[in-house]
């Protein structure tokens, strides 16, 4: 046999032994994303987020709900303000028309509250007398606040004369205290804005 013939048949069992023998395989490329852990605590930290959120949004709901009640009931205190009378006199005073004006903006905001106006006199003159004059306080009252555009049908006038005094005095201070009309909520809803608490 030739020195040829044995030469190739070598060179290819080298080649096929050189391939078979190489180095192992690269490792796999580390992974480049956050880890499960890392995930985990990222998850936790946006619930932690989202509760936070929540309980804040709870705590302006409720001061908001405070806030509103409270501006309701300054509301109503100012709608139940009494207003007095001189001496056997019907006449809206200079004292009693600053409390009438701070009636008018509530009631022109909430348009479903109804007032019944009580109107009193002081023990001096007759049961009649009295009754009647009582009458005639309420009336201006109701007149005075419909002169602002507030419906005399929302307005109920009623005297109670000297029957219901608010001092059970007989005095100069008790008498002016008894000539006095009161304001009484018969009907409706007091509305305070949302963003201010005042009435609209």
């Amino acid at each position: 046999m030739r020195i040829k013939d044995l030469a190739f048949p070598a060179l290819v069992m080298t080649l096929v032994l050189g391939a078979c023998g190489g180095s192992e395989p690269p490792p796999p490329p580390a992974p480049t994303g956050p880890t499960q852990a890392e995930l985990d605590a990222a998850r936790a930290d946006s619930i932690a987020r989202v509760r936070a959120e929540e309980a804040r949004q709870r705590e302006a709901a409720r001061r908001e709900q405070e806030r509103l009640a409270a501006a309701r009931d300054e509301a109503q205190s100012t709608l139940e303000d009494m207003v007095h009378f001189d001496y056997d006199e019907s006449v809206i005073t200079a004292e009693a028309e600053q409390v009438l004006r701070r009636k008018i903006p509530i009631l022109r905001g909430s348009p479903t509250v109804r007032l019944r106006l009580e109107g009193h006199a002081d023990e001096r003159g007759s049961t009649e007398y009295n009754l009647a004059l009582g009458s005639r306080r309420a009336e201006s009252v109701r007149d005075f606040l419909s002169g602002f555009g507030i419906s005399a049908d929302r307005l109920m006038t009623t005297s109670f004369g000297e029957e219901r005094p608010l001092v059970n005095s007989s005095d100069e201070t008790s008498w002016a205290q008894n000539r006095r009309v009161e304001f009484s909520i018969t009907g409706g809803e007091i509305v305070v804005s949302e963003d201010d608490g005042s009435q609209r």
